[in-house]
């Protein structure tokens, strides 16, 4: 992407600065309303998002309707837009004295007392309900989360985003060039936060997301693996109308987990993805469904072979899976494969 001039980056930072100053005028209830018409409005319009993000739905929830997949569809967009507000208002409504009146804690418990203890984990959680929220009621409760993000292409605009954050405790670690900044805040017992739930390219890891394999990224587990960290698993959803939410815990890997598995990396990604599934399914309407998640397909599909006997077997040794999630992967590699041949015969 070209470098955007002065002129762009300070007029792009003016714009955002004097918006969110006018939301403030208003109620966060009202801005919200507003908030959700305006995504009604941009799912109309979107007809191509709008078409792949129903599909991803119809294919997750295949007992579904058109209109139940439809509506789902369109309160994700509201959502999403609502999302873009609730970034900019949270931390003047969310303080130490207010916080309470916005965000419920469900289970956070295993969180807290790995923090409380000074002990170093990963926390995953993925694009759905408010991530940005669940990093800031953490650091503002004196448990101080390094999360790892990619900068916003506007240099103005990330530094404000990065100095709001670090006012309440919340760290920025860029991706490109983390480790060194990771590894120090390990040391010290600080978590580090991912947004886990992206394709990982050709070079992933292809573990069940919805009955489908999924190119999900390796690193998380090999960080993991070779410093025996935990790895928790939340996210926070909101609950009833406005700015509410709820922070939840859905699983915490523990390294004795791990430790007799035959290839740990695959069963780490593999739990941790079955934790980001089980909190979508809950609240199915708060995700980003736009995203192309299944998009890149493993070796033996793009060589139209069966899916191996190895990979079958791993698949069948989690504790979680059942014959009939088995039999969905195993149908869906042979529609991605007729799809990868059809494909190929028309290029």
């Amino acid at each position: 992407m070209a470098k955007k001039t002065f002129i762009q980056t300070w007029g792009e930072y003016g714009a955002a600065r004097a918006a969110a100053a006018s939301m403030d005028a208003f109620p966060i209830d009202a801005n919200l309303r507003t908030a959700a018409w305006i995504g009604r409005v941009v799912d109309r319009l979107d007809r191509k998002h709008r078409g792949r993000g129903q599909r991803h739905i119809r294919e997750c929830f295949p007992s579904w309707s058109d209109e139940k997949v439809r509506r789902c569809h369109e309160a994700s967009i509201e959502h999403l837009v609502q999302l873009a507000l609730e970034v900019v208002q949270t931390p003047r409504l969310v303080t130490p004295g207010s916080w309470h009146r916005h965000v419920s804690i469900a289970n956070l418990g295993p969180a807290l007392e790995l923090m409380n203890r000074r002990e170093p984990c990963l926390m995953v959680t993925g694009h759905l309900g408010n991530w940005e929220l669940l990093g800031h009621v953490m650091a503002m409760l004196g448990y101080p989360l390094n999360a790892i993000s990619r900068p916003l292409d506007n240099a103005a605009l990330n530094r404000w985003m990065v100095d709001s954050r670090a006012r309440r405790g919340l760290k920025l670690i860029v991706k490109w060039g983390a480790v060194e900044e990771m590894n120090a805040a390990l040391d010290v017992g600080e978590p580090v936060s991912f947004l886990a739930d992206q394709n990982a390219g050709d070079k992933g890891i292809f573990v069940p997301f919805f009955g489908r394999l999924g190119s999900t990224y390796k690193s998380i587990a090999i960080l993991a693996i070779r410093k025996k960290l935990p790895i928790v698993c939340g996210c926070a959803q909101r609950v009833g109308p406005g700015f509410r939410y709820e922070l939840n815990v859905q699983d915490v890997i523990q390294p004795a987990d791990w430790a007799d598995r035959d290839d740990a990396i695959f069963y780490v990604c593999a739990r941790y993805v079955r934790a980001l599934e089980n909190m979508i399914r809950r609240r199915p309407a708060q995700y980003f469904w736009m995203h192309r998640r299944w998009k890149s397909r493993p070796r033996w599909e793009k060589a139209d072979k069966p899916l191996p006997a190895s990979v079958a077997e791993k698949l069948r040794s989690l504790p979680w899976m059942t014959e009939g999630e088995m039999e969905r992967i195993l149908d869906w590699t042979q529609r991605d494969r007729a799809a990868l041949r059809g494909s190929n015969k028309t290029a």
